[in-house]
């Protein structure tokens, strides 16, 4: 992956290139951001970097390490990612060899996947996912070898936040001493989570969320989404190219329209259409179920931004936009407070294969008692 394949970001790129340019590359980054975030793409493309052979303000895309990176195959970048419970061959080298070609058929068909997007991958949903504690060892044992082609030895550890406490401390040592040429590089989407010890020993190189234009250009350009349907995207994605992605994968949904009946059966406290409207969600693909709650997250978050005046920073328009200052008049910061809670914990509740009918059902309930007391 070159920097020129990730979208937007300029800045962050511009300071990893001046940093490998001018000799001053930190032994141990750690490249920080929201869910969402590109980091895990940047410290590909900043590893691609890093081997080039033939390196200006990108690497060269072209050169021996270029193509073996491009498939994430180099012998010198070295990977550490999060893993359920899912050993079920007996040959633990075969195990590794197999789990490892599935992580790189994960980055190539999926390079701005997620944590969830990974297990489902490899089929490891509904089991907690981590980095155990044999992985230190296997860390300080890969980097004590000598680099096999490049001057240059890269260890990307994804989501360090996962790793075992004993995994954590037994890399610390190597963290702040690494052999020459060897730099590691962990990716994370949860700081806050991480040993105070670990940050302590690395560089922090933040990665914003990028910007509508960013996202709305990249569909367009990238995907050849219709400049419409790429707008509506986007203002769903805040910013995660993931989630725009994801968006595209269904076919376009009403959400305006069906959003609205809801929220008036909902404020009528119509229970029997109530009863019918988790029918019809319930009927829905999950995709589908999970937009329209991104979706309602979005309309809260609209309402609240012209209830408290500041109507320029509203992203909505047309039928959404009058839509939202007719609801703006029912609805108060503490009713879209609660009602944003009740959301976020249906959306965790169905990402957990709840009942999809009996989700909708209660949060409908729920919402009527909110919105008309």
């Amino acid at each position: 992956m070159k920097f020129a394949s990730i979208p937007g970001l300029n800045d962050v790129k511009t300071m990893l290139v001046a940093a490998a340019k001018s000799n001053h590359i930190a032994h141990a980054q750690l490249f920080v951001g929201a869910n969402g975030a590109l980091n895990l793409p940047m410290a590909l493309a900043y590893a691609t970097y890093l081997h080039c052979e033939n390196k200006g303000d990108d690497s060269c895309g072209v050169c021996a390490a270029c193509s073996k990176n491009s498939k994430f195959i180099h012998p010198d970048t070295h990977f550490v990612f999060p893993l359920s419970n899912v050993k079920g061959d007996k040959d633990e080298d075969r195990f590794k060899a197999d789990i490892l070609k599935s992580w790189r058929s994960f980055l190539l068909e999926q390079p701005y996947g997620n944590l969830n997007d990974w297990t489902n991958y490899y089929g490891g949903e509904d089991k907690a996912a981590l980095i155990s504690r044999e992985e230190s060892r296997e860390i300080i044992k890969t980097l004590s070898l000598k680099p096999f082609e490049s001057p240059n030895k890269v260890m990307i550890i994804w989501q360090p936040e996962l790793m075992h406490p004993s995994a954590a401390n037994g890399i610390l040592k190597i963290l702040e001493e690494p052999a020459p040429h060897t730099f590691f590089i962990l990716v994370t989407n949860a700081a806050d989570r991480l040993l105070p010890t670990i940050i302590s020993r690395t560089q922090i190189v933040t990665v914003p969320l990028l910007h509508d234009e960013e996202v709305e250009s990249f569909l367009v350009n990238q995907r050849s989404i219709e400049p419409t349907r790429a707008e509506k995207i986007t203002s769903l994605a805040e910013g995660s190219l993931n989630q725009a992605l994801r968006l595209t994968e269904s076919e376009e949904d009403n959400n305006t329209q069906r959003f609205t009946e809801w929220m008036r059966h909902c404020f009528r406290k119509s229970y029997g259409p109530l009863v019918f409207t988790a029918d019809e969600f319930h009927a829905l693909d999950k995709l589908s179920q999970k937009n329209l709650l991104a979706y309602s997250l979005l309309v809260m978050r609209e309402t609240l931004l012209f209830i408290s005046g500041a109507n320029t920073m509203n992203r909505s328009r047309g039928e959404e936009l009058k839509f939202i200052q007719g609801f703006s008049k029912v609805m108060t910061v503490e009713k879209i407070e609660k009602s944003f809670t009740l959301i976020n914990d249906a959306s965790y509740h169905l990402e957990r294969n709840g009942s999809a009918k009996m989700i909708f059902l209660d949060l409908s309930l729920k919402l009527a008692k909110i919105i008309n007391p």
